[in-house]
């Protein structure tokens, strides 16, 4: 796992993003202990973590929401304490929920924030047409955003951070609340936005969506990092190999969780919809071992493998809680 030397001071050439030490504190409560960053130009960087881990309180003291108890960063050059204009001028930030006025229409949401940026009215127009037409949503420009869908106001309310075309977008957990198909177009909108050389930081309570997305990943828990890297490094640094083992009859689960946790000596974790066990192995000899005495106590599979860990048993291994989907409104994090 690639590493940089805690000491070294922030605003290094390439990186979008460079923070040492940051601490963020609410009374007695430390939310974000310590933390050390680095995003070069232009990637796509997860934050991973449990509820309460501290995730948004970082976002936010990079985006100058809240001032960091201790520690410096740097945004695209731009020191975060001495420099917080030229920051704010170089980011934008979209958070969990949609922040537009219901009440208006796609466009004139468009148009008022561009007048706010200071574009004449010709220019304001030509900016919201452009945005509506990128994250195709030109016909529905004249519509009242009430009467938009949940991926509809996602992709609106992303097209509104973007009216300036910022160095760096931060993206708290950006599908929250979306359906799969929804989700999808947003993750084409965030790789395109990459590709433009957008450097995007977020948040996600999804492990695939991680996993699809981020150039590199962190996870954090109780407002420390403890552990950084590509998708495949966080996979082979967490163990060996990992066996999921289906039962062809459901009722026995419970019963096959004993087993396998008895023989193998691990945490057995259910897969979201309850129908596959998955465990950490130190070797095939065992896995083929625990398989037999599986059938052998009439527990037959349906089906079985050896693979490496999934991301979500990476972050339970990590964290020691399984990963969920994405918390309720009003939760902190």
């Amino acid at each position: 796992m690639l590493m940089t030397d805690p000491a070294e001071a922030p605003g290094k050439a390439g990186l979008a993003v460079q923070a040492r030490g940051l601490v963020c504190r609410f009374g007695t409560m430390t939310a974000v202990a310590g933390i050390d960053l680095d995003v070069p130009r232009g990637t796509i960087f997860a934050i991973l973590g449990p509820n309460g881990a501290g995730k948004t309180s970082l976002l936010r003291m990079l985006s100058t929401l809240h001032v960091p108890d201790a520690g410096r960063a740097t945004i695209m050059g731009h020191d975060l304490g001495r420099e917080p204009q030229a920051v704010r001028a170089s980011i934008a930030m979209t958070g969990q929920f949609a922040s537009l006025d219901e009440d208006l229409t796609g466009r004139e949401n468009l148009l008022m924030l561009a007048r706010l940026w200071g574009f004449g009215l010709r220019a304001s127009r030509q900016r919201a047409d452009e945005l509506l037409a990128a994250f195709d949503l030109a016909d529905a420009g004249r519509k009242q955003v009430k009467d938009y869908s949940g991926g509809m106001r996602r992709r609106l309310d992303i097209a509104a951070s973007l009216i300036v075309t910022p160095g760096v977008l931060f993206l708290d957990e950006p599908t929250t609340g979306l359906d799969p198909s929804a989700r999808q177009g947003i993750w084409r909108l965030i790789r395109q936005l990459a590709a433009s050389g957008v450097t995007i930081l977020l948040t996600t309570q999804y492990l695939e969506e991680a996993d699809q997305l981020a150039d590199r990943i962190m996870v954090i828990d109780h407002g420390r990092k403890i552990a950084e890297g590509t998708s495949r490094e966080l996979k082979a640094a967490t163990g060996s190999g990992v066996l999921h083992v289906t039962l062809a009859d459901p009722a026995g689960l419970d019963a096959a969780e004993r087993l396998l946790s008895e023989r193998l000596g691990g945490v057995v974790q259910r897969n979201p919809e309850g129908a596959t066990l998955s465990v950490k192995v130190s070797s095939a000899a065992a896995a083929h071992a625990a398989m037999a005495e599986l059938i052998a106590a009439g527990l037959e599979p349906s089906d079985f493998s050896m693979g490496q860990p999934s991301l979500d048993e990476v972050f339970f291994a990590l964290t020691s809680a399984p990963a969920r989907g994405a918390p309720p409104a009003g939760t902190t994090r």
